[in-house]
């Protein structure tokens, strides 16, 4: 079992390195489609380049304070009991071990940016996130916390939409020009870290489904239909969701397209009409 403060953390980071990841893809290929690279992380542009890798410092300084959080302070330093680890602390160690890996992440990327120690290539980089997201799969997908019910159909869809950020990350390490790629893994984080936030309003705030409660730390439904109302409305929450982003990036897609575009943009919508009527 978690809680709104356990979920809603990550999911702020998701969603604010998912949004960026949508503008900065959406903006790099207005501006020059047939330069277009698939890019991992993007830098912030202005300030004299002070705040340029803004971003990794946000993923590797994040994930380093929420995994502290989830390390000592979750288990109150009891993390060995008669020689082994606590078995009452399981769930907090293994977020532990996926933080471990953005973190590493980061860490490396600032590496490969700022020195000469790992000059990895962006396709190597994009495997990198695509291995820690593999950890975060699956650390949902074998939980040593039991989600049954409610819970566990929330945690089901979560690891879905994780699936699709490991998806998008290879895609990209072996795509490196394509567009939609970039575009989508942008698009899966979004989803993720709205996917947290509904999690923490529905298990554990104010948007319990009716003839649901939390009790004792578990999510308990009075009755069958009451669990499998909770799970439609789930999927509704999904949907919205993907339809919220997916309207909200070609938004970003229009706006870009009037402050940054350029012939070449319109020449290829000129030619793709052409095409068509062909």
């Amino acid at each position: 079992m978690g809680s709104f403060k356990g979920h809603a953390l990550p999911g702020t980071l998701f969603f604010v390195v998912g949004v960026w990841h949508i503008w900065g893809a959406v903006v790099r290929y207005i501006r020059n489609p047939k330069t277009f690279q698939v890019r991992v992380w993007n830098p912030v542009p202005g300030f004299d380049g002070r705040l340029k890798h803004l971003e990794l410092y946000v993923i590797a300084i994040g994930a380093f304070i929420d995994m502290c959080i989830e390390f000592f302070y979750s288990t109150h330093l009891k993390i060995f009991v008669g020689g082994v680890l606590n078995p009452s602390h399981m769930n907090d160690f293994e977020h532990s071990g996926m933080l471990l890996m953005f973190f590493i992440f980061g860490v490396v990327a600032l590496l490969t940016e700022k020195t000469r120690l790992f000059p990895l290539p962006e396709g190597a980089l994009c495997l990198i996130a695509a291995a820690a997201f593999c950890a975060e799969y699956l650390l949902f997908y074998f939980h040593s916390t039991s989600h049954k019910g409610l819970e566990g159909y929330y945690h089901t869809l979560l690891v879905f939409v994780v699936g699709l950020c490991i998806l998008s990350s290879i895609t990209g390490a072996l795509l490196p020009t394509s567009f939609p790629a970039n575009l989508c893994n942008g698009i899966a984080i979004t989803l993720q870290g709205i996917w947290f936030y509904q999690t923490a309003f529905v298990l554990y705030g104010p948007m319990m489904p009716n003839g649901c409660k939390l009790k004792d730390n578990n999510i308990i439904c009075h009755s069958n239909d009451s669990e499998v109302r909770g799970e439609l409305l789930a999927n509704f929450q999904l949907f919205v969701a993907v339809l919220v982003v997916l309207v909200g990036t070609v938004a970003s897609y229009g706006f870009a397209a009037k402050s940054y575009g350029n012939s070449q943009v319109n020449n290829l919508h000129t030619i793709q009409d052409e095409l068509d009527q062909d």
